[in-house]
């Protein structure tokens, strides 16, 4: 019989069950999973692309110490959130982007989307994403200026003699169906050798990166599936004339930025729901989103614009989509979830 009185408890605050994972390991394995994609980019753009990323990563991890340091709260660049941030707003540009851009694109993400709101897990919005549609309302030109693939790209200096090309998706909004399939094939999209921003033009270095954060378990499969899941069953149905269904699914699901947009923005935990039933619908809503406004948009790509949409209804799905209390009568399910 056990000698419950000779017993040692220690009370203490949840949580109880503890692991060794911190945000900095979680930011490590994003990284480690965004460097193929990186690697693409610097093999079809040259080295711009790295410095340009490098440039990226330095004004968001400055802007993020030196808002701390002027609100006078501890320091957090060590969790490299702000290095995450710095690479995908990087990887959303286009390769002949103005380096002082990237800081003005840094500034907004960091200091306006993410500090303003109490720094890392309090901003509703995702901050390369911001940064991004701050960058495309008021540049649009600079930011839709696609290099060829192929091109050399000065390091420093003007790109204004770099040959630009039409995006995939540029083609495809017009309608020119019979120009888009006789200049890009779908091997072309998967492999990278399309026009496009840095880090969107490879869907094989992207799904890499997919996969490493499955087995890592840093996020589920839930966003990522039924994002892009929505994006080609859609596509595949409503395919329009001129064009074959299963041709226009391939293009809509390799072109743009939706695989970058699926794999690495939509699963941001801090603006993504936490429930998996939420999750679903979050990338559902995303989907539908960015096949609408591809379709019926003027702008070719929607991705940037439905993720951010989506965060403003996170907390929606959070209220609303919660997990069954064990144990729980209908009537205490009801009552819980008001």
């Amino acid at each position: 019989m056990t000698d419950y009185k000779n017993l040692k408890l220690i009370a203490s605050s949840s949580p109880h069950i503890r692991s060794n994972e911190d945000t900095r390991s979680i930011m490590t394995d994003v990284i480690i999973a965004m460097a193929p994609a990186l690697v693409f980019s610097i093999f079809y753009f040259g080295m711009r692309a790295l410095v340009m990323t490098l440039v990226s990563v330095v004004s968001c991890v400055f802007w993020e110490w030196a808002v701390r340091k002027v609100l006078k709260k501890s320091m957090a660049i060590g969790d490299l959130s702000a290095v995450v941030t710095g690479m995908l707003l990087a990887l959303t540009c286009p390769v002949t982007l103005p380096y002082w851009l990237l800081i003005i694109g840094g500034f907004f993400a960091i200091v306006v989307v993410k500090q303003l709101y109490g720094g890392i897990g309090c901003n509703f919005l995702n901050p390369a994403l911001a940064g991004r549609a701050v960058l495309v309302a008021s540049y649009t030109g600079m930011m839709t200026n696609w290099a060829k693939v192929g091109e050399t790209i000065p390091m420093f200096g003007s790109t204004a003699d770099v040959v630009t090309a039409a995006t995939p998706m540029a083609i495809m909004k017009s309608g020119d169906f019979d120009t888009l399939t006789n200049t890009f094939t779908a091997m072309d999209m998967f492999l990278g050798r399309v026009g496009g921003s840095i880090g969107e033009v490879s869907a094989l270095a992207l799904l890499l990166g997919l996969v490493y954060l499955l087995c890592r378990k840093i996020i589920s499969w839930h966003i990522p599936v039924m994002y892009v899941g929505t994006v080609a069953l859609l596509s595949l149905i409503a395919a329009p004339a001129g064009i074959g269904a299963v041709d226009y699914m391939i293009y809509n699901v390799f072109g743009g930025g939706l695989m970058l947009g699926a794999i690495f923005m939509a699963t941001d935990y801090a603006t993504s729901p936490v429930t998996k039933m939420g999750q679903i619908i979050f990338g559902v809503g995303c989907g539908l989103l960015t096949v609408f406004i591809r379709r019926f948009g003027s702008y070719p790509e929607g991705v940037c614009y439905s993720i951010l949409i989506m965060n403003c209804c996170t907390w929606l799905l959070d209220k609303y989509v919660r997990p069954t209390i064990y144990g729980a009568l209908k009537k205490e399910k009801k009552e819980a979830a008001k």
